[in-house]
């Protein structure tokens, strides 16, 4: 059990700095979001994170 505790751990780390990198502070601010209103159970929280993560996502495909 502490090993898949700690990979999950792990695996949280890695996904939050690649979109930190690649989105700056708001990918961070969107995922921070987006993961407590999950942890809440708010769905405002959880929409508004997932919005900005999505328009950060899709930011370049608008532009072009």
């Amino acid at each position: 059990m502490p090993v898949l505790a700690v990979l999950c751990a792990v695996f949280v780390l890695v996904v939050e700095r690649t979109i930190e990198w690649k989105y700056g502070t708001a990918g961070a601010v969107g995922l921070l979001l987006l993961s407590v209103g999950i942890k809440a159970k708010s769905p405002a929280l959880s929409s508004v994170g997932a919005v900005i993560l999505a328009l950060l996502a899709s930011g370049p495909a608008l532009n072009s």
